[in-house]
């Protein structure tokens, strides 16, 4: 009956210490990166498009979102949090060019999903910057019988404190009387912290040039934004679609380039070229450009572009 006690106590501890956390999952409809900062304190450590806060620990936060591209900047929110839920929001772009933070399901943690791929997990800091903390109980209870003999009695909880789950496993109790007891909990931690400060922009191998926008966009989400161009049968629709991939995001050099390449008239390429310039990372390498044109004269008309835009 001991072992029995100390089982259902530990169970309801677990279960109880799930009750006052929460998670939340935040991403963005339009694709654009961001960090969270929560009261104060920066969550994750690089900018990404969907974040999963597991262990928050209380009904509301001040939140701060802050988007890699400065265009953005950042924007204040009040975060409601269901303690024992887990709650997911869409950070949705308005008509006017705001955002607001829209709720979009409510589940129990104990039928969260797992993380998902290309969600970024991070454990709600309070001090000292983004990082992840787990912590695991594991508790074995043996009985000893009159004969001195262990019985078949064990109880192992483990708690990850990160809101992915309990699993409790009770096997063989023994209900009758014994001599003694032993138990034994071993508590283990680990913990990974990054920097308080994130990095104020890219650092791109062999680059010392001006910047144009701080983190150019990734390879896997550039590949879907030139399929989301190339799709498109006119050259018009393909101009609309990219403009509004790159005032949403930051692009190389290359990236531009490889975009201005959909395109089949030189004109087209010319005014990509120029909208694209407000929001590249690499500045000094635009003369790279060059090459995707085919007369000098929108070399020469892009130049001038440029050195316009710097007085």
């Amino acid at each position: 009956m001991k072992n029995y006690l100390i089982s259902l106590a530990l169970l309801i501890t677990v279960l109880a210490a799930k009750a006052q956390i929460g998670n939340v999952i935040i991403f963005s409809e339009n694709g654009e990166s961001f960090t969270v900062i929560l009261n104060g304190v920066q969550q994750n450590s690089q900018p990404t498009t969907n974040v999963k806060l597991t262990g928050l620990n209380a009904a509301w936060f001040k939140m701060k979102i802050a988007f890699y591209d400065a265009s953005i900047g950042t924007k204040d929110f009040n975060l409601g949090v269901s303690l024992g839920n887990e709650k997911t929001f869409a950070l949705h772009k308005k008509n006017n060019g705001e955002y607001d933070l829209r709720i979009l399901g409510e589940i129990p943690l104990a039928q969260a999903p797992p993380t998902q791929n290309g969600q970024t997990e991070v454990m709600f800091q309070t001090v000292g910057g983004p990082g992840n903390n787990t912590t695991t109980i594991n508790q074995q209870t043996t009985t000893y019988s009159n004969n001195g003999n262990p019985q078949n009695g064990s109880v192992t909880i483990g708690m990850n404190t990160n809101g992915a789950g309990v699993g409790i496993s009770v096997s063989g109790v023994d209900m009758g009387t014994s001599n003694s007891t032993t138990t034994t909990t071993t508590t283990s931690s680990s913990s990974s912290s990054g920097s308080m400060d994130m990095p104020q922009h890219y650092d791109m191998p062999g680059y010392n040039g001006p910047i144009g926008c701080a983190y150019p966009m990734n390879r896997e989400d550039f590949k879907s934004a030139k399929g989301s161009i190339s799709s498109k049968d006119f050259e018009d629709s393909k101009m609309t679609v990219a403009k509004q991939i790159v005032g949403n995001n930051c692009l190389t050099c290359n990236q531009v380039k490889e975009i201005m390449m959909l395109f089949s008239f030189e004109n087209t390429k010319l005014d990509f070229a120029k909208y694209a310039y407000s929001y590249t990372f690499d500045l000094g390498n635009y003369y790279k450009l060059n090459d995707a044109f085919s007369f000098n004269s929108s070399i020469d008309e892009l130049n001038k572009y440029i050195e316009a835009r710097k007085r």
